[in-house]
């Protein structure tokens, strides 16, 4: 048997997790699910059933004192306690406390491999378990969890080298673990994050006053105070249109500030965050959809932005930057406009062109659902790692 382990689950930020799970489910895989923390945006879009049926860990003060008093009992094997005792105060020691309280359960359940989203907390916590109870593990790498530095005492490369199989979201993420942890190219795959396309409803006539959408936390690497400066470029050539930015973030102040300064209040609105439901509403009524993402000082940035593909599925043409994967999502002049990051006059450009090109636009949009029917839907991404779990569980 197989089981999902999450840092947090399910939470609004990551929808592809809950997603992955609910489709493993309608694909006959009936995986448990553990998250080692609980969240504080479970999503009202997530099937009741699937919040429900999560088991999570003990909080760590808890489970620390369950630990030292468990291992003093000799419930655990002498190994575990010596590791657990000797690692003293170095960092990371919760997941090493993780991992010997987790393994014996899932040994009981019958669970012989594991599978975590992100090269972070759950996937560190699931090398654990199989330095202590030989359960194997995979992970799915997805952005900043790769390419940002960690000052944790197991590194990417332990991960990748310990893992059954490691999951890349994009082809371009792919290439990065190659080149980044050489040696392992057999074990990495690249398998899109899908979604229930044919489910997701196309958008209709757009609003008499053109909309565009964007979609995102509010953060640097989203690149929304490039889409606000480029807005600021359309008014001052009197296009008349609205722009619409979903989200919530540490920017939010900065940003309503922004459009304060260049005088864009009636026409750049922040909503704030907002359900899936609503997010469907705002792409369903809209002209486009704009996510000019960038890449951070330290290194991060979206690899495979999951909004991009929703909007392609509601048949929106797309306006983004040729960042890490988005050209995979996005082909320039076939489903949308891609411009060079920290180019808000570029941007601008781009927009112009599709508000005063409709017909084009429209073609862009239709092209894009048709894409992301081949290449995200969950019916084309989850049989492949639904596979590879197989195989995993039987060489576990």
């Amino acid at each position: 048997m197989v089981a999902y382990l999450f840092e947090r689950f399910p939470s609004f930020t990551q929808t592809f997790c809950y997603r992955e799970v609910s489709d493993m489910r309608r694909q006959g895989v009936n995986a448990p699910v553990f998250s080692i923390r609980r969240p504080d945006d479970i999503p009202r879009d997530c099937p009741e059933v699937l919040a429900r049926d999560v088991r999570y860990l003990p909080d760590p003060n808890a489970l620390g004192t369950e630990m030292k008093t468990l291992g003093m009992l000799g419930k655990y094997p002498l190994p575990i306690v010596w590791q657990i005792r000797s690692w003293g105060k170095r960092p990371a020691k919760a997941r090493l406390l993780e991992a010997a309280w987790l393994g014996p359960k899932l040994r009981a359940m019958g669970v012989r491999h594991v599978h975590a989203h992100f090269a972070g907390i759950a996937a560190r916590t699931a090398w654990w378990m199989k330095k202590f109870y030989g359960i194997t593990y995979s992970f799915t790498g997805h952005a900043n969890d790769m390419f940002c530095k960690s000052d944790s005492p197991l590194s990417l490369a332990d991960l990748v080298q310990g893992a059954s199989f490691v999951v890349a979201v994009s082809d371009f993420s792919r290439d990065w673990l190659i080149k980044n942890v050489p040696g392992h190219d057999a074990k990495i795959h690249r398998i899109y994050n899908g979604m229930n396309i044919a489910g997701f409803p196309e958008a209709g006539p757009p609003a008499s006053r053109p909309r565009m959408v964007a979609v995102g936390r509010y953060i640097e690497k989203k690149g929304f105070s490039d889409l606000i400066d480029a807005c600021a470029i359309l008014r001052g050539r009197d296009l008349d249109f609205e722009c619409i930015i979903i989200g919530g973030g540490p920017l939010e102040t900065e940003l309503k500030a922004r459009v304060a300064k260049l005088g864009l209040e009636n026409t750049v609105v922040l909503t704030g965050p907002r359900p899936q439901e609503d997010v469907r509403r705002e792409l369903s009524s809209a002209s486009l959809f704009v996510l000019p993402c960038v890449t951070e000082a330290d290194g991060g940035m979206d690899t495979l932005p999951t909004v991009i593909v929703e909007a392609m599925a509601a048949g929106l043409p797309v306006i983004s930057t040729n960042l890490a994967a988005i050209p995979e999502m996005v082909g320039h002049g076939a489903t949308g406009l891609l411009v060079g990051e920290r180019q808000p006059a570029r941007l601008a450009e781009a927009i112009e062109e599709l508000l005063l090109k409709p017909e084009l636009a429209r073609r862009f949009g239709a092209a894009g659902r048709r894409l992301a029917l081949e290449k995200f839907s969950s019916e084309v991404t989850i049989p492949t790692l639904k596979a590879l779990l197989e195989q995993a569980t039987v060489a576990g």
